[in-house]
Parts: C-alpha cells; sequence; structure tokens
C-alpha cells in the first residue's frame, strides 16, 4: 500500500507536466490518504460539530475508514445533506452555512488532498488565495517587491460564489483533465446532495454549501476564471490586461 505522501507527489508530478488524470477513483481505497485527512481536520473547530447524523470526530477509528473505503469501492457511498445554519455578516445581513457529517467530511477532505495536489501546480504564480503556504501576506510581499509605483488596487468580489455557480460547468471543466466517471460521479453526487433547513431536505441545483471542504472545488482558480468567463465576458477585457489576485 502506497504512503500518502508518495501518492501525492506522483499527483503533483502529473499535474505540473499537464497530464490528463485516469483512474483517480481507486486511490480513494488507500486508507493512508484517509489517515492524512484526518490528521489535518480532526482540530478544526467544526470537527466535534454535529451535521445531520449524530457522528464527530470523537468516533473515529480505522474501522470507520475501512467502512467508507467499502462502501465507496462499491460505488454504494452516499452522500449526506449537509445541515444549514446561519452565521451573520459585518453588513448585518446573514450567511448561510452547510455543516457535513462526519464521515462525509473525512472523504471530502481525500477528494480535496487528491485534487489540490494535481492541480496546484498549475496555479498562477500570482493565485495567493486559498492555497498551501500562500495568502494575504504572500501577495502583500509580492505587491511590496514588484508593483513599485503602482498608484491603483481595484478590489473585486464575486458575488454569492457559492451559490451561484453552475454544477455540469463545473463538472465539465474537471472532466478536462479528470478522465475518470466515478470519481466524477461521486463528486456530482457530493453537489446534489442537498441540505437540511429547520429538518427539511432542500435540493441543491447549483452551488456547495459554504462549510462544505470540497468548497475546494469552487476556489480552484482555474474553476472560478471559467465560471466568470462564461457569466460575464466584458467585465473580463478588464482582467485580461493585469494580474489577478486571490487572497
Amino acid at each position: 500500500m502506497r504512503e500518502a505522501r508518495t501518492i501525492l507527489q506522483l499527483l503533483r508530478e502529473r499535474g505540473k507536466k499537464r497530464l490528463p488524470l485516469e483512474r483517480v477513483y481507486r486511490l480513494l481505497f488507500n486508507p493512508n490518504l484517509y489517515l492524512m485527512a484526518y490528521g489535518k481536520i480532526y482540530r478544526n473547530h467544526g470537527a466535534m460539530t454535529r451535521g445531520t447524523t449524530q457522528e464527530t470526530a470523537d468516533g473515529m477509528s480505522k474501522d470507520k475508514i475501512a467502512t467508507i473505503i467499502d462502501a465507496v469501492r462499491h460505488e454504494r457511498y452516499r452522500w449526506k445533506p449537509a445541515r444549514r445554519i446561519y452565521i451573520p455578516k459585518k453588513d448585518g445581513r446573514k450567511r448561510p452555512l452547510g455543516i457535513q457529517s462526519w464521515s462525509d467530511k473525512l472523504l471530502q477532505e481525500v477528494v480535496r488532498l487528491i485534487l489540490e495536489a494535481y492541480f496546484e501546480p498549475q496555479f498562477s504564480p500570482h493565485s495567493h488565495g486559498f492555497r498551501p503556504e500562500r495568502g494575504c501576506h504572500t501577495a502583500l510581499r509580492e505587491i511590496y517587491h514588484n508593483w513599485v509605483g503602482t498608484v491603483w488596487f481595484i478590489e473585486g468580489d464575486i458575488s454569492k460564489c457559492f451559490d451561484a455557480l453552475s454544477h455540469e460547468l463545473l463538472l465539465s471543466i474537471l472532466g478536462e483533465t479528470i478522465k475518470d466517471e466515478r470519481f466524477l460521479r461521486l463528486i456530482s453526487g457530493l453537489l446534489k446532495a442537498g441540505y437540511l433547513e429547520e429538518w427539511r431536505w432542500n435540493q441543491t441545483y447549483s452551488g456547495s454549501p459554504q462549510g462544505s471542504l470540497c468548497k475546494a472545488l469552487h476556489k480552484l482558480p482555474y474553476a472560478k476564471w471559467k465560471a466568470m468567463q462564461s457569466k460575464c465576458k466584458k467585465s473580463l477585457k478588464l482582467l485580461h490586461c493585469c494580474p489577478i489576485y486571490f487572497a
């Protein structure tokens, strides 16, 4: 059984060469990836917060990993709907937040590790948001050293980023380089799992819950760029003329 770090390094090498990914789904059968995923998320504040089931990180075990892998192997794994709550925003409005069940969080983190390892080498060096060892400070450092004499900075935000992106568009973007229908079907099932609000199930036709670990899908700069191209081509005429910093 390959070590998780070895698997992710191989994915990075394919990403650097922009080679398509095939037979990705079978990587989900490796328990070492789940142990790595657990190590990354068990300290999160939400790890002990229940979703639509009673399970939390407190009940984690190797037997649970084996159960998840068995369900995934036979394509019996079913994503559970997120439990929706609302948190206050600075402007007084409320932001919807989706709380996933623990098993879903764990499997989503494994999916995120795979996608991040493959896509990370392909991202622009000017992109700093939602990337390992990057963030606001690395963006500011680059601006400080390279943007000498710059007078104007334009700040922008994508309205309802989590709510508005098309599932079909997102899956088609992933399908351009990921040639594994089972892996894509698993992600499609996650996007369409819906959410419970006041214990009533609601279908999701677009977007994904904020708070979901697979928000990484929506935060891939490539996916975001493609989605923006399809919805606001006129605005992109300006964006083509300058670097874009996601932070």
